[in-house]
Formats: C-alpha cells, structure tokens, sequence
C-alpha cells in the first residue's frame, strides 16, 4: 500500500513538472534583449489575445500539438519559420526534413543565437528543450537522430512558429 501512494505522489508530481523550469544547457547570446529567463516580454492578458489557445498552450506551457495534424509538418514551400510569440526568425526551410515524426524537423536553426536550449525532466524522461532565445517561448525539443549533415533533429510544434513564404 505504501508503494502505490510513493507512487502515485511521484507520478503527479510528474504530470506537474513544467519543462520550463529546466536548467539552461546553453545560453547562446550575448545580447541584453535576451529574455528565456525574464519571460513574459508581454503580458499573459496580451499574448492570450495575441495567440490562439493551441498557440498559448505549446509555447507558454509547454504543450505538444497532435503528430501529422498540424500546419507545417508536411509543409514544403521556400521561407522562414518565425516565432509565433515574438517574429524572430528561427529556422530557414532550407534545414527542414521529413523526420516520420509528423512535426516539423530541422537539422538546425536559422541562427544559434535566436535558440536556447534547456534540460527537460518532465514525465519522467531527460530531453533537450528548446526554446526562443529572445521570448523564451516554448518551441520544441532537439534529439541527436537527424541527418548525417548535422546528425541534429529540432523536433518543433507549429503552432510555435509562423511561416513567411518565400517572395519569388
């Protein structure tokens, strides 16, 4: 009986767990504009008006869309990937490849200066979250299964990014 309750009590905490009260693995820029840890530049009254509700949930807290039903995953135009929370540009289509996941992947981001990664404990498992160096909106995680080019996967929710087509 002692074990069920320690278990339980362990698995809620769990579920709790805020993937954005993880340590910062690399802080990129050195820029004072950076604001991963000063977040919110803007209100939650603002970017609850500014968002939708998918938009707010993946990128405020630390939500996860559904695999293959989402707006870029199967996305092939020429552009920019921008920040839904902020406009900084995060990754060039040039880097997205068809990982089988359903979200959008990227062998890196547009600059290593607009992403911060962080360590993740939630639900029990340790991963690489990655976050907007300048919002600190919640974007995704990076896994070390991409291509040979950089062997990097920027596993990214859509609904954490706005996409700018490519003007021809």
């Amino acid at each position: 009986m002692k074990f069920i309750i320690i278990a339980s009590i362990t698995l809620i905490s769990i579920q709790f767990q805020n993937c954005n009260s993880g340590k910062s693995i690399s802080n990129n820029n050195t820029s004072s504009m950076s604001n991963a840890e000063n977040k919110p530049i803007k209100s939650n009254e603002e970017l609850k008006k500014q968002l939708t509700d998918d938009q707010y949930e993946v990128t405020q807290n630390c939500g996860t869309e559904p695999a293959f039903n989402n707006a870029y995953w199967n996305n092939h135009k020429d552009g920019m990937y921008h920040c839904v929370v902020c406009g900084e540009p995060l990754f060039s289509s040039t880097a997205k490849f068809d990982s089988g996941t359903g979200w959008p992947s990227f062998d890196r981001p547009f600059d290593s200066l607009t992403i911060k990664e962080k360590i993740d404990n939630s639900y029990g498992t340790k991963r690489t979250e990655v976050v907007c160096q300048h919002c600190g909106a919640h974007l995704g995680h990076l896994f070390n299964d991409g291509p040979a080019t950089t062997g990097m996967r920027y596993c990214i929710n859509s609904a954490a990014l706005k996409f700018d087509e490519k003007k021809k």
